[in-house]
């Protein structure tokens, strides 16, 4: 058992208890039964007795066995409602955690694998659950009880049981090992079809323009098959589980069966105490061998509650929102850094070495500099999805980790490079910067961003269903709509990821009239490429190798730092001259 997952529990132990107190019961009433039932047949068969001389122990025979079957029912019940009590929560606590570990986990991550561990790993842990740890228990109690019973009768049979009950166990937990790293390998290679699987969804057409869609048919056709033979491994593991348990079963039946007869041939034991230790012989393993079977239905819930409990374990990257966090209301907010220093636990190198920098209230700051230089890691960190290993990241003077993130958020508006819209309605989408927002409100902001015309040609207009990362719209439009996003939260503070990228010249008029709007009487920082966007800011930061190697306006940086030089010829195909002058 793994000690993590037990600890789940502790929340629903009630349910726990009265799941196994139902199985005990029903263990007590098979014992009851078979001395009955002795009863009854000595009865009829040495005594010659009629059925009226038998008849109150049929009766209470007959009332026992609807008693087992009703505990038998309740405790399923209880055992079903068990699980689904810790799923629910297992599974909101991991979407909990993977929305505190934000994005710049995620961006590590598989997609697919995740998707696969918190819905279909967390129904897997069912069986382990709902059967094999209330079987634990039953496997110990109801023996027990058997073995007391059989002692008191046929001190022989008792003798067989307890030899042969450990060697039953120490098969399961040799065996049962094996299992563990089986299913492992076939959890992981599960894992990596889901992963995969989905990646190819998502490059679906990148996949066609480059004719290689065949072949990743092939690529899955290939993981499918090693979850196949993982799969069968499983299987064969399982088979031979149940052939050891119940070979081990039968002979210690078997063998109490034998010491039974002779003895019962030679005199030295009565037909009663005999036949209610044969009967109870199999009831004696049956508790065993279903927690072989369970073990094995439940080993996959194991596995993928390891990584679920893994995933719960890993410490956000970024800050967490703290109810007693400082909100600092009705003032101008100004960002500074101050020596912040931050990398990625999967490089060798700083993403970004002892920045310095202060955005003062209503500046507008553009970030420049070549790929990897660490634009993006500066937009984590003022976000919050992300905390600096060293330095310090305030806010008006107040650190960042002494900030409400919840409130920080919410003066934030930011535009990605990228847009991403739900699945929904365009109002839906809109809604995600201010829930509360009328009709009129989302029309006005679409009106602002220049995407009223295009919402109004869409069939239903506003309520138009867009797919998922804005299917069945262009790249501009989508963007015109996370720019109406910003206009609506009107959030003092905006951060912008380059948002006129990968667009074409009219659309990215539309978007940068739509910019100049927004960034009117608010502070502003953004990554930019686009020459429009650099040399309208009010300072423009030069990033190279997560160090800030230069800083200015525009014409100065243009006059004297070469980085800058090139990477203004670089976006605008215009070669900077001698002196800071561009010639074509």
């Amino acid at each position: 058992m793994d000690r993590r997952l037990v600890r789940e529990v502790r929340s629903v132990r009630h349910l726990l208890v009265l799941t196994v107190a139902l199985g005990l019961a029903a263990g007590f009433l098979i014992i009851g039964q078979a001395i009955l039932l002795a009863r009854v047949v000595n009865a009829v068969f040495l005594g010659k007795q009629g059925t009226v001389a038998v008849w109150p122990f049929l009766v209470a025979l007959f009332i026992l066995v609807v008693l087992r079957g009703l505990l038998g029912w309740s405790s399923e019940i209880t055992a079903l409602r068990l699980a689904i009590r810790i799923k629910a929560e297992l599974r909101l606590r991991l979407v909990r955690h993977l929305f505190r570990l934000g994005p710049a986990f995620l961006r590590q991550e598989q997609s697919g694998e995740l998707v696969n561990t918190a819905f279909e790993g967390v129904e897997q842990l069912e069986p382990y659950l709902a059967r094999y740890l209330p079987q634990i228990s039953l496997s110990t109690l109801v023996p027990l009880a058997i073995l007391v019973v059989t002692f008191g009768r046929d001190l022989l049979s008792g003798v067989i049981f307890t030899v042969t009950a450990p060697i039953i166990v120490l098969f399961m937990i040799l065996i049962g090992k094996t299992a563990q790293s089986v299913t492992d390998r076939q959890w992981k290679t599960m894992s990596v079809l889901s992963a995969h699987f989905f990646d190819v969804l998502r490059g679906l057409t990148t996949l066609k323009v480059f004719n290689r869609s065949r072949a990743q048919v092939a690529v899955i056709a290939r993981i499918s098959d090693d979850y196949r033979k993982t799969t069968m491994g499983v299987l064969r593991v399982a088979f031979l589980s149940s052939f050891a348990l119940e070979l081990m079963a039968t002979l210690g039946t078997a063998m109490v069966a034998v010491g039974i007869g002779l003895r019962l041939l030679s005199g030295h034991l009565s037909f009663v105490d005999g036949l209610v230790v044969l009967l109870l012989a199999p009831e004696f393993y049956a508790p065993i061998r279903a927690l072989g079977a369970q073990f094995h239905a439940s080993i996959n819930g194991v596995t993928a509650a390891n990584r679920i409990l893994d995933i719960l374990g890993i410490q956000p990257l970024g800050l967490e929102d703290k109810p007693e966090g400082e909100v600092l209301t009705g003032v101008p907010l100004s960002i500074e850094f101050t020596n912040v220093t931050f990398r990625y636990l999967r490089s060798r190198t700083n993403a970004l070495t002892d920045a310095s920098f202060r955005i003062a209230p209503g500046e507008t700051v553009a970030i420049v500099g070549p790929s990897g230089a660490g634009k993006s890691t500066v937009i984590d960190l003022v976000l919050g999805f992300l905390q600096p290993q060293s330095g310090r990241l305030s806010l008006n003077g107040v650190a960042f980790d002494n900030l409400s993130m919840s409130w920080w958020r919410d003066q934030v508006a930011y535009v990605p490079q990228t847009t991403h819209l739900l699945h929904g309605t365009i109002a839906d989408n809109l809604r995600l910067a201010r829930p509360t927002c009328s009709t009129a409100d989302m029309e006005a902001a679409c009106r602002l961003a220049d995407a009223e015309a295009f919402i109004r040609e869409l069939p239903q207009g506003l309520n138009t269903v867009v797919g998922e990362g804005g299917a069945g719209l262009s790249g501009g439009q989508a963007q015109r709509i996370a720019m109406a996003r910003a206009f609506l939260k009107n959030s003092p503070i905006l951060i912008l990821d380059e948002p006129t990228a990968h667009l074409d010249p009219e659309s990215e008029l539309g978007i940068r009239t739509a910019l100049e709007l927004l960034l009117q009487s608010r502070t502003a920082l953004i990554v930019a490429h686009r020459l429009p966007t650099i040399i309208s800011a009010d300072r423009i930061l030069v990033l190279d190798g997560g160090r800030i190697v230069g800083q200015g306006r525009h014409v100065d940086l243009l006059r004297a730092h070469p980085l800058y030089q090139r990477l203004f010829t670089a976006y605008t195909g215009v070669e900077v001259a001698q002196g800071g002058g561009a010639r074509i």
